[in-house]
């Protein structure tokens, strides 16, 4: 029996890992996805985001993030040990070593910080960016997220189901990026005198979907890793449901863009793919084929009038996302509560739609709620705070140039074919 634990402990690290490294990638898809939605003179400063995700959200996860989130329970609000990795950690009983679940829930909280990126996306300050990513992944992510995902997690405690994060990842980051996008207001010239709003053209449409596809990739990890099992038998049906809702998604927007606009709208079509993604991740291993299409295809037109309602509201979201992981998100956890199948989740338990009555999807509800106006108003009052210490915003001269070259020093493609003489630069020859 002692082999054949040590083989599936094995295995499970194996997936776990595998599947993390899935996720992580995504931040490269987050790149290029949000690189390709905004002007060519930004690019580099979307790349630089990504690194702060990565560098300062994995060391700040390491050091407090964790034992926020999953150390020992108290009064079910957060954790008080894990920091560090260290101290108790014996309520969490698992087949993977500790340091293998940090992995896996660090790639979770990388992805948080990379949504409220895109919101504020081309005129942020780039200090004031850092500030606040040590907030979400050290203060704002853990403790939501104990609520629902830890030992003694109060939503958890009555019943609530997230099972990759649709409500804790997608609906808290999409509203965090909303107070966020309007804390820090519209790019200048996004909207006209009379409120309309005006087309900024993305640089680089092929870009940003390379970065949807690899997005798409990765997000197999995103739901089929939260099994945390390699020999779990519902990894087929999570991944066959997570293909299904991102196709449909996509699909309903080629559709209804059609007929709204005349014409099938690109970026409207590589977030409805998106939406379809951040939608079912709540219930991807809950609720039936089916009902993964409809909920894809809901949050794909769902998402199209969100943006057209933020635009109308003259808030400025360059890459869309709150309509994608703000409202998606919302969706997608309800829709646990609609859409579960029979003890699919536990024994005894159903959504409205198979007889289960209002209970779950109450508690979905307030979960919801709560995780939502948690991110939103955290979000809202840190970004008030940093502003104290830098501008949350660059200067008027800096957004016009573009931050590439107004905050990092470098434009993201040279149109220079050779090398450029620093001395001669110095004294101003040509």
């Amino acid at each position: 029996m002692d082999a054949i634990q040590q083989l599936s402990s094995g295995l499970d690290t194996i997936w776990v890992v595998l599947t993390a490294a899935m996720i992580l990638l995504m931040e490269g898809g987050f790149a290029l996805l949000e690189a390709g939605f905004v002007r060519q003179k930004n690019a580099v400063s979307i790349i630089m985001k990504v690194f702060v995700d990565i560098a300062f959200g994995a060391l700040i996860f390491y050091f407090v993030g964790f034992g926020l989130m999953y150390g020992k329970d108290v009064a079910g609000l957060l954790g008080t040990t894990g920091f560090f990795m260290g101290g108790d950690l014996t309520h969490i009983v698992l087949n993977i070593s500790h340091e293998t679940y940090w992995l896996f829930q660090c790639a979770f909280v990388i992805a948080v910080i990379s949504i409220v990126s895109g919101a504020v996306a081309e005129r942020i300050n780039f200090r004031a960016y850092i500030l606040y990513t040590i907030a979400m992944t050290g203060i704002i992510y853990p403790i939501a997220g104990h609520w629902v995902w830890a030992v003694g997690g109060w939503l958890g405690k009555l019943g609530m189901v997230d099972f990759a994060g649709s409500a804790v990842i997608h609906a808290l980051g999409g509203f965090s990026a909303l107070a966020a996008a309007m804390i820090i207001g519209p790019r200048i010239g996004k909207f006209s005198a009379d409120g309309t709003a005006n087309i900024v053209p993305p640089s680089n449409l092929p870009l940003a979907s390379v970065g949807a596809f690899i997005l798409w990739f990765g997000w197999f990890g995103f739901n089929s890793g939260s099994t945390l099992s390699a020999t779990n038998t519902s990894i087929g049906h999570i991944a066959v449901t997570t293909m299904l809702a991102a196709a449909a998604g996509s699909a309903a927007c080629i559709l209804f863009t059609m007929m709204r606009y005349r014409k099938a709208d690109p970026p409207m079509v590589i977030n409805g793919a998106l939406a379809g993604l951040v939608g079912i991740t709540a219930g991807c291993a809950f609720v039936s084929d089916v009902a993964a299409i409809l909920i894809g295809a809901i949050c794909g037109i769902s998402m199209v009038y969100a943006t057209e309602i933020l635009e109308s509201k003259r808030i400025d979201d360059p890459v869309g996302a709150f309509p994608v992981h703000g409202v998606s998100g919302s969706i997608g956890t309800l829709a646990v509560g609609l859409c579960a199948q029979p003890d699919a989740i536990r024994e005894g338990t159903a959504g409205l739609f198979y007889g289960g009555g209002f209970s779950l999807l109450g508690v979905q509800a307030l979960g919801l709620v709560t995780v939502c106006i948690w991110g939103f108003v955290l979000t809202w009052g840190i970004m008030k705070l940093i502003n104290l210490i830098v501008p949350i915003r660059v200067s008027r001269d800096e957004e016009l140039v573009g931050l590439d070259v107004g905050i990092h020093g470098v434009p993201a493609y040279s149109q220079e074919d050779g090398f450029l003489d620093l001395q001669q630069l110095k004294n101003g020859k040509s």
